[in-house]
This record gives C-alpha cells, sequence and structure tokens, in this order.
C-alpha cells in the first residue's frame, strides 16, 4: 500500500512539475522582451535630452565668450579714450607751456630792446656832449697852434736828445718783458684763471705790437711840433709842478683813458674767475705802457697816470659798473670830470 502511494505521489510531482516547465518558459520570453523595448526606448529618450542639454551648455558658453570679448572691447576702448585723453592733456600742456615760454621771451625781447634804446639814447646824449668838448678842445688847440711860442733851438735840441734817450731804454724795456710775462701766464694756467690769462694775452700782443711799431718807426724830431712848442699847462704830481705843453698833455689824457679800458678788462676777468678783487697783481698793472709810444712824456710819467686810470678802471670791471668812467665805440673811456680832477691843469699863458 505504502508504496503505491509514494508512486503516486512522485507521479503527481512530476506532473506538477511539468505543468509548471511548459509555463516558465511562456512568462520568462515575454518578459526580456518588455525590458529590451523599455531599454531601446530610454536611450531614445535621453539622446535628445543629452543633445539638448549640450547646446544649451555650448550657447552659453558663446555667450560667455560674447560678454568677455565685448568686456574686452570696452575695457580697450577705455584704455584708448584714457589715452586720447591724456595725450590731450600732455599737448596742451605742452602747449600752454610753449606759449608762456614765447610770451617770457617776448617780454624778454622787448625789455631787452627798451634797455638798449634807453642806452643808445643815453650814449647818443654822452657823444653829443663829448663831441661839443672835443670840438672845444680842438678849436683851443687851433687857437693855440696858431699862438704857439716856440721854444729856443738849444732847447728843443736837448728835449731831442732827452727824448732819443728815453726811446732806447723804452725798446730794451720791451725786449725784457716776454720772460716776464710768461712766468705770469704759467702763474694764471696754475690757478685755473682762465678769463685773467685770455685778457693778458692779449695785453701781450698788444705790446709786440708797440715794440715792432717802435722798431721800424723813422720820427722827424725836427719836424714835430712838440719839440719846439712852448709849455701851455702846469701841474702838480707828488708835490712838485710840471710843465707840458699841449702835445704832451694830450698824452697824459691818452693813458689815463688807456689805463681805464685796460682796468675794467683786468676787473672783469677777475670777476668771471671769480678771483679776489687785487688790481696791484695784475701784469697790466705792473707794466702799466699799453699805448706808450715812448715819446713826448717818459715812460715814468706815461705808467703814473696809466696806474690811475687803471685802479678805477679795475673797480668799475671787477663792480660790473660805470663810476669812473664810460663804454663808447667799442671801448672804455675815463669819464670827462674825472680826468680833469686828476690832471687839474692849470694854463700858464
Amino acid at each position: 500500500m505504502k508504496p503505491n502511494r509514494l508512486n503516486r505521489m512522485a507521479v503527481l510531482v512530476i506532473s506538477t512539475m511539468s505543468l509548471a516547465g511548459m509555463s516558465i518558459p511562456a512568462n520568462a520570453q515575454q518578459q526580456p522582451q518588455e525590458e529590451q523595448k523599455q531599454q531601446h526606448k530610454q536611450p531614445q529618450q535621453q539622446e535628445p535630452s543629452q543633445k539638448q542639454s549640450e547646446q544649451d551648455q555650448k550657447r552659453r558658453q558663446q555667450q560667455e565668450q560674447k560678454r568677455t570679448r565685448q568686456q574686452a572691447q570696452e575695457e580697450q576702448r577705455q584704455q584708448e579714450k584714457q589715452s586720447q585723453e591724456k595725450e590731450r592733456l600732455q599737448r596742451q600742456s605742452e602747449e600752454d607751456q610753449k606759449r608762456q615760454q614765447q610770451q617770457q621771451q617776448e617780454r624778454a625781447r622787448q625789455q631787452a630792446q627798451e634797455e638798449q634804446r634807453k642806452q643808445q639814447k643815453e650814449s647818443q646824449e654822452k657823444e653829443r656832449r663829448e663831441r661839443q668838448s672835443e670840438q672845444r678842445d680842438e678849436r683851443r688847440e687851433r687857437e693855440a697852434e696858431q699862438q704857439d711860442r716856440r721854444i729856443s733851438r738849444q732847447q728843443q735840441q736837448q728835449l731831442i736828445h732827452q727824448q732819443q734817450e728815453e726811446v732806447k731804454q723804452y725798446r730794451r724795456y720791451l725786449e725784457q718783458q716776454e720772460s716776464r710775462a710768461r712766468e705770469q701766464a704759467e702763474e694764471l694756467r696754475r690757478q685755473n684763471r682762465l678769463a685773467q690769462y685770455r685778457y693778458q694775452e692779449e695785453y701781450l700782443e698788444h705790446l709786440r705790437q708797440q715794440q715792432r711799431r717802435l722798431r721800424d718807426e723813422r720820427f722827424d724830431y725836427d719836424r714835430d711840433p712838440y719839440f719846439y712848442a712852448a709849455p701851455i699847462y702846469r701841474y702838480r704830481r707828488d708835490g712838485r709842478y710840471y710843465e707840458i705843453n699841449r702835445y704832451g698833455a694830450n698824452v697824459l689824457r691818452q693813458a689815463l683813458h688807456a689805463g681805464y679800458a685796460q682796468g675794467f678788462r683786468a676787473g672783469e676777468a677777475d670777476r668771471r674767475d671769480r678771483w679776489r678783487a687785487a688790481y696791484r697783481d695784475s701784469y697790466a698793472y705792473r707794466d702799466a705802457s699799453y699805448g706808450y709810444r715812448g715819446y713826448y712824456i717818459s715812460r715814468s710819467e706815461y705808467n703814473y697816470y696809466f696806474r690811475e686810470g687803471f685802479r678805477r678802471g679795475y673797480e668799475d670791471g671787477y663792480d660790473s659798473r660805470y663810476r669812473y668812467g664810460r663804454y663808447a665805440d667799442g671801448n672804455y673811456f675815463m669819464s670827462d670830470n674825472i680826468l680833469s680832477q686828476i690832471l687839474n691843469f692849470e694854463s700858464i699863458r
């Protein structure tokens, strides 16, 4: 009994399993097909969404690049605008500065012209007075020449002999000055006094010219009026009185004018060199023979009045003023009133 019952149960189980096996394949086949449809449908749904996202992202990037480009262009425009404004302001500043300089130059030019006109007017006025004074002197000289009283022949020969000896001594003196002048020039170079050195070189060149003229000159003593004209003036120097004719008096005036002119240039040179005022140290002051021809008066007499003019000219040149003299026609002259005070001629006729 029991075995049959077990057999029937086994058959029943197998049948049930068979029936179950027949239904599983049908359900299993239908389920994968649905999954495939879902999987195929899902990528198709995701693909448009991804493309849309990429397009949006690309669009945003393009918009960002456009904004960046526009911002860069705007900054560039701002920089260019600032640069142009800076250049404009700079040009305006340069133009203003140039205009101010032109105005200053114009004012300076007008001022210089005004000063020049003023100086010319003063110079013309001085020249007019000087011409009048010279005309009076010439008139007096002509009158004196017509009335010249001759000295004796013996006095004339004695005066000529003295003059010839004076000329010989002066020639020897000029020959000895070259070495002394060279030593002075070397000292000026060591002191770096270039303006004074140049002035001294010009002074020495004039002395050389004087020496050549004196060497080549053939002087006619017998016909020169100085050697036969009687004295007409008296003047005092170093406590003594001296008498002189009008030709010798003119040489004394020339000595004062020459001394003043050379003193002015020497003082001006020391001022430019920023050197202390010391007119006695100048070679020109010690030599004191600039313009001396060797005739009419002694060299010592010429030296004395040259130095009187030099001292005053040096002060004016060093201080850049005209206290004792004036400037006219490219040269310096001692003022007539100062010259008259120094010479103080007294007429003896």
